[in-house]
């Protein structure tokens, strides 16, 4: 059951409005004295796995100017309803599709605005000023191979060609004073604008916000439709166009209330060996290796600049899989709508593979080969076309959402020889452990997919035996007559 999109307000325009309202909700904790080495580090592993983990902001960072602070954990707890504006009783399910329902089933796009000054221009760096050292760009994992500034990050580019731009959430480490990298994966928009300068010889503009608004970093990580602009989506959002200025370097647009923002250039001719970095697979898959870096001709901070966490934990749920579950399941349930696909009744991108992995589709079967054609469009739909491994496509009696109960579906409603169809040469990310060797060589990065469908055999549903689970209305019940048996409050009851 979804709320009425009457309900939905974002509340906050950038990143302290939203800290506010954070703190009104009492799930702010705020660490002083920490070290970037190894303390901030060793915060992250403790909190980010948590789904109610506290938001943390560290303030007296050792080694870095005073008032140079860092945030860390933004969507969890009741603020993940705040953050994309709705009611904190929303479960996660109804929170994505409400949001699909308000903000995606009628999309409503608002140009942004040039303005002529902003927040981000208090402090100008340029020539001996830059020096990007001085943030709190902390080692996030015990074998990574050095400082990123750039994980709560989006760069924004521009399309040399057709003029369009794109704002994409791309890794950065810190190598020295005026370089920082910018991992760029094939075939995102960010990697085709690069290709396009690189061709005609000439090097990239490229504005990088290392801290800024909540929505602005999650639309960076998520798959906007190619030609358009995400500050003009977020724009629709809020229901007024988001306030611009233009960088003093290459013109491009930045937010005007942004924390921090690196300004420069990707040269074609320079790389630097980039990595190993701790990915969203739980693993090191991508190694070290040469790397597009910023070349930073200006550095625009705010006084007091909040530079933004949000570093992938892998092996299992964190902060980056619980938002991109929010938001992906509603995005790619939008996309097979719009598709064609009837009586689509849930999609979730489950956590446990970085919301990215495994993703769980319920249907109402209404003819033969819905469960098939639901399937392959989840797979290869605008949201999830990249890194899909596995699709489970169920009756609509199972909540996708819980891990047991889709399982369960799987192990009893499929077959593996009947039920499993496999898709070859599905667009896959470099952070995938399971590429070979002999694949990343030749630049092959793409994988396979399977569909299993979970459904009940549609030509013989009407004889598959009932499932022994309790209606929603015998689950209510037993939670209100029996509930107090686990809250561990009452020792005993009378009935009578």
């Amino acid at each position: 059951m979804t709320t009425s999109n009457d309900e939905a307000r974002i509340a906050y325009g950038d990143l302290r409005e939203w800290l506010s309202q954070v703190e009104r909700l009492g799930e702010i904790r705020t660490v002083r004295g920490a070290s970037w080495e190894e303390d901030i580090g060793l915060a992250a592993e403790a909190v980010l796995r948590a789904e109610n983990g506290p938001c943390v902001l560290f303030e007296d960072i050792k080694g870095c100017p005073k008032g140079f602070r860092l945030l860390l954990n933004m969507f969890a707890g009741v603020r993940r309803n705040m953050t994309l504006g709705f009611p904190d009783h929303l479960t996660k399910w109804e929170l994505s599709d409400s949001y699909r329902a308000r903000f995606m089933a009628e999309p409503k796009i608002i140009p942004h605005e040039i303005v002529e000054d902003g927040p981000v221009f208090e402090n100008v760096l340029m020539g001996e000023a830059i020096d990007v050292l001085k943030f709190p760009s902390p080692i996030w994992h015990e074998r990574d191979g050095g400082r990123y500034i750039g994980t709560g990050t989006y760069s924004i580019t521009r399309d040399p060609e057709e003029n369009w731009l794109n704002a994409g959430a791309y890794r950065a480490q810190v190598f020295d004073k005026t370089t920082v990298g910018i991992l760029m994966a094939s075939g995102h928009h960010g990697a085709i604008h690069c290709e396009k300068y690189f061709r005609q010889g000439e090097p990239m503009p490229v504005a990088m916000v290392v801290g800024g608004d909540p929505m602005a970093f999650f639309y960076g990580g998520l798959e906007a439709p190619y030609g358009v602009f995400e500050f003009d989506i977020i724009g629709g959002l809020r229901g007024r166009a988001e306030k611009m200025v233009r960088g003093k370097v290459t013109g491009l647009p930045i937010p005007a209330n942004a924390e921090i923002v690196l300004e420069g250039y990707v040269y074609p001719d320079r790389k630097i060996v980039e990595g190993p970095f701790g990915e969203w697979t739980g693993h090191y898959a991508g190694g070290a290796k040469p790397c597009t870096v910023l070349d930073i001709k200006a550095i625009y901070h705010r006084n007091d600049p909040i530079l933004v966490g949000v570093p992938p934990m892998g092996a299992g749920p964190d902060e980056m899989a619980r938002y991109r579950a929010v938001m992906r399941s509603a995005t790619i349930k939008q996309n097979m709508t719009n598709a064609g696909v009837p009586e689509v009744q849930q999609v979730w991108c489950h956590e446990v593979g970085g919301a990215r992995m495994l993703h769980g589709v319920a249907i109402k079967q209404r003819y033969p080969g819905h469960a098939v054609q639901a399937g392959t469009i989840a797979a290869q739909c605008g949201g999830s076309a990249y890194a899909s491994k596995y699709i489970i496509v169920t009756d609509e009696d199972i909540d996708v959402t819980n891990l047991d109960s889709l399982m369960w579906a799987m192990l009893t409603r499929s077959d593996p020889r009947e039920s499993i169809q496999i898709l070859d040469g599905s667009w896959d990310s470099p952070a995938d452990p399971r590429l070979s060797p002999e694949k990343r060589k030749a630049g092959d990065m793409t994988h396979s997919v399977a569909i299993i469908n979970a459904c009940r055999p549609y030509h013989w549903r009407d004889q598959f035996p009932p499932a022994n689970t309790p209606s929603p209305e015998t689950t209510r019940k037993a939670r209100e007559k029996f509930g107090w048996l686990l809250d561990g409050m009452d020792m005993e009851r009378n009935l009578g």
